[in-house]
């Protein structure tokens, strides 16, 4: 069984990152879209990230933001991905000379196969349920059946995954990498660390059976 990569994404604290991190996560989301209930301020992004042990990597999740306004944020914080959950072109994703995830919001097999022709610079493609008034965080999951048999690029799933369905979904999809947010929170932005706990020991178990 090969590794399978988590993140836990909507981080707005930092003992909510550091319980990530204690029990195996190998990245953390930090949500800078406004109208999300996940997202942080600068100054809270740099001071969870003053906290991080090494080798998790922090991923900052946009939405339909204009340069300006990312390229000062990444002059403040320092990520290691940029994660484009809008409808952001390829051309704007690489202008920032970053490793960039592009999300897709999938409603049927051809959103799959043309995000997977457009984006080829993407570090990795994410998998996400659509929603027609959220990008993200929805709790919803897709038809994990839309997925292609294989798919031959870094990819992630995300959208409705739980401590309780986790392991159906890994199993179904293949999935060699899975992002959670909504999932494992007891509100909205606030994890329940019982869940993170839950969910990564899940993991492992099924890594190692």
């Amino acid at each position: 069984m090969a590794y399978i990569r988590t993140k836990i994404c909507g981080i707005t604290n930092i003992a909510d990152a550091l319980c990530a991190a204690k029990h195996g996560a190998d990245a953390i989301g930090l949500v800078f879209f406004a109208k999300s209930p996940r997202c942080v301020s600068i100054k809270t992004a740099q001071e969870i990230v003053q906290q991080m042990p090494a080798f998790v990597s922090v991923v900052g999740l946009f939405v339909n933001q204009n340069t300006d306004e990312i390229q000062r944020i990444i002059n403040s914080v320092p990520l290691d991905y940029l994660q484009f959950h809008g409808d952001e072109t390829p051309e704007f994703c690489q202008q920032f000379n970053r490793p960039y995830i592009k999300a897709v919001r999938v409603q049927n097999e051809h959103d799959i196969q043309a995000a997977l022709n457009a984006y080829p610079t993407a570090r990795a493609l994410l998998f996400d349920a659509y929603h027609p008034q959220q990008y993200g965080g929805s709790g919803e999951h897709f038809d994990w059946g839309m997925l292609p048999e294989k798919i031959n690029r870094p990819w992630i799933l995300a959208g409705g995954l739980t401590p309780d369905n986790v392991v159906t979904a890994i199993t179904q999809t293949n999935a060699p990498a899975i992002d959670l947010s909504s999932g494992v929170e007891k509100d909205k932005g606030i994890k329940d660390h019982n869940k993170i706990k839950q969910l990564m020991q899940k993991i492992k178990d099924f890594q190692a059976a």
